[in-house]
C-alpha cells in the first residue's frame, strides 16, 4: 500500500516542485494550503496559485484557516517582543506551532504517514541537517520544532540547489510561470518594513534620548522600536566623528544606548526555552546567533532549569536578545534556544 504524504503548498515554486517530486517517488500525495496571517489580498493570490499547482500535479488541495491561532501564537508575540525592546524570530515560532504543529494534526486527521514542505534542509529522522544549497538553507528556522516530529518529515528539496528547482519548473509546460514568480519575503506577513506594521498596534514613533555607555544624553532617536542591536543609522550623536551602533535598548524609558563597534562585541550568551535533539549537557560545538551569519565555535553548559550558558570562542558583533542561538556540529543541527542575555 502506498504511503500517504501531506505537503504544505504555498503557491510558490519550492512547494510546487516538492509536491511533484513526492508524486514521482510514488507516494499518495495530498496538499494543504494554510491561511495564516491576515495580510490584505495575500491569500486571494497565493491560494489560487496553490490550487493551480495542485490541479497541475493532480493532488487534492485542502485549505485550513488558522488565522486566529497564528495571531495568538506568532503575530502577537512578534509585536510584544518588539515592544519589550527585543528582536523576535517569528518564523521559528510559526514552524513549531503552525507548519509542524497544526499541520501535523491535520496530517493525522487524514491518515497521512508523513508531512513534507518545500523547505531547504535535510533530516534522517533523528536530526536536522543543513541543505545542500547553503545559500538557501532554512535549518536555523526549524531548530524549535518538536523532536518527536522528526521521523515523520520529508524535505524533497534538501539535496537540491534552488537554481535546479527553478530549471525544473521552467522546463515543464504549465509550470513555467512558477519559475519566474517573485520570491516570498523572509517574514511573510511584513509588507514593507516591520515598523510600518507595528504602527497599527503600538506607538512606534516616540522621540527619545540616545545615551552613551556612561548614561550621558548624547543625542535623539525616533522611538526605540525602530532599532535593533547593531543598527548604526536613524539616530543622532552630538559631535560624533565615527560611526556609533546601538548596543542596548531601554524600552521602559524609551532610550537607546550607543557605542563604538568594539562595544558591540559579545563573548557570552545565556539562552532559555531550549529545544535539543541531542542529549549532552556539556559540550563544545558551533553556534549561529542570527540567520545568515557564520557559526562560531563555543562551549555549552545546559543547566537543570533548562537554560544554558554559551561561551563564544571568538567575539560576535550585534547579538540581540530575542533571537535564536542554534547549535551545529558541522552540518548537523543539535538544537538551540532563545537568547535572554548577551
Amino acid at each position: 500500500m502506498k504511503k500517504k504524504v501531506l505537503v504544505g503548498m504555498s503557491g510558490g515554486v519550492d512547494s510546487t516542485i516538492a509536491t511533484l517530486l513526492l508524486k514521482e517517488e510514488g507516494y499518495e500525495v495530498e496538499g494543504l494550503y494554510m491561511k495564516l496571517h491576515t495580510k490584505p489580498g495575500y491569500h486571494e493570490i497565493h491560494q489560487v496559485r496553490a490550487q493551480k499547482a495542485a490541479d497541475f500535479v493532480g493532488v487534492p488541495l485542502h485549505v485550513l484557516d488558522l488565522q486566529e491561532k497564528f495571531n495568538e501564537t506568532v503575530f502577537k508575540p512578534f509585536v510584544d517582543t518588539y515592544a519589550e525592546g527585543k528582536t523576535p524570530n517569528p518564523c521559528a515560532l510559526c514552524n513549531r506551532e503552525m507548519k509542524f504543529g497544526e499541520m501535523l494534526k491535520f496530517a493525522d486527521s487524514i491518515g497521512a504517514d508523513y508531512l513534507a514542505t518545500g523547505h531547504y534542509l535535510k533530516t534522517d529522522g533523528k536530526y536536522l541537517y543543513q541543505a545542500e544549497d547553503d545559500t538557501k538553507d532554512q535549518s536555523y528556522f526549524l531548530f524549535y520544532i518538536e523532536k518527536d516530529v522528526l521521523p515523520r518529515l520529508k524535505f524533497p528539496l534538501g539535496e537540491r540547489k534552488k537554481e535546479d528547482i527553478k530549471k525544473i519548473a521552467a522546463s515543464i509546460k504549465g509550470l513555467e510561470s512558477f519559475a519566474s514568480q517573485s520570491e516570498s519575503t523572509e517574514i511573510c506577513f511584513v509588507e514593507t518594513t516591520y515598523t510600518d506594521l507595528l504602527k497599527d498596534y503600538v506607538a512606534v514613533d516616540q522621540e527619545g534620548e540616545v545615551l552613551d555607555a556612561e548614561g550621558n544624553v548624547v543625542g535623539k532617536h525616533k522611538g526605540y522600536m525602530h532599532y535593533t542591536i547593531g543598527k548604526r543609522r536613524g539616530f543622532t550623536v552630538n559631535g560624533a566623528h565615527e560611526p556609533h551602533f546601538v548596543t542596548k535598548i531601554l524600552p521602559e524609558t524609551n532610550q537607546i544606548v550607543v557605542g563604538k563597534r568594539d562595544e558591540l562585541e559579545c563573548k557570552y550568551v545565556t539562552i532559555d526555552r531550549l529545544n535539543m535533539f541531542d542529549d549532552r549537557k556539556e559540550f563544545d560545538t558551533t553556534v549561529k546567533l542570527r540567520y545568515r551569519t557564520k557559526a562560531v565555535p563555543c562551549s555549552v553548559k545546559i543547566k537543570e532549569d533548562g537554560s544554558a550558558e554559551v561561551i563564544l570562542h571568538e567575539g560576535v558583533f550585534g547579538v540581540a536578545v530575542g533571537q535564536a542561538a542554534v547549535f551545529y556540529d558541522e552540518n548537523k543541527l543539535l538544537g538551540g534556544g532563545w537568547i535572554t542575555k548577551a
